[in-house]
């Protein structure tokens, strides 16, 4: 199965739209409720990265039998660091976004420690792609 979902640069009452929905599917399909949680949170988390930072971006998700892979693809600044943007803390987000209680560092290590498999890639001026696999077992 494969989903996908706009997301729209500045628009926080849609963040989590993707992460609700895929945390549905993923209920219905009877995988570890821990599972869930751990994906979407990570999700969450890459949602709220995207209408923080970008233009513009999509989610597409793939589950399969025995995981689930989560490409995030976004139109924006990019990301000019990516080691220093995984540190505890660091961030980039406007003063505005920190107003709303988001911005505070946590969203990419966060992700890291909620998947399995994180690639980032980034290209400043461009956009930022990034891939989250998490398995439903301990395969």
């Amino acid at each position: 199965m494969v989903f996908r979902y706009e997301l729209e640069g500045g628009n926080f009452s849609k963040a989590g739209h993707a992460s609700s929905e895929i945390k549905k599917t993923l209920k219905q399909l009877s995988v570890d409720p821990r599972i869930i949680k751990r994906i979407v949170v990570a999700l969450y988390e890459a949602e709220v990265n995207v209408v923080a930072h970008a233009w513009k971006g999509e989610v597409l998700a793939e589950v399969e039998a025995n995981q689930i892979t989560l490409t995030l693809r976004d139109e924006g600044p990019g990301i000019p660091d990516i080691p220093l943007a995984m540190q505890e803390g660091y961030s980039t987000a406007s003063p505005a976004v920190r107003q709303m209680g988001f911005g505070a560092g946590m969203g990419l290590p966060n992700m890291k420690k909620n998947v399995d498999e994180l690639e980032i890639e980034s290209r400043v001026g461009v956009g930022t792609n990034v891939r989250m696999v998490t398995r439903f077992s301990g395969e």
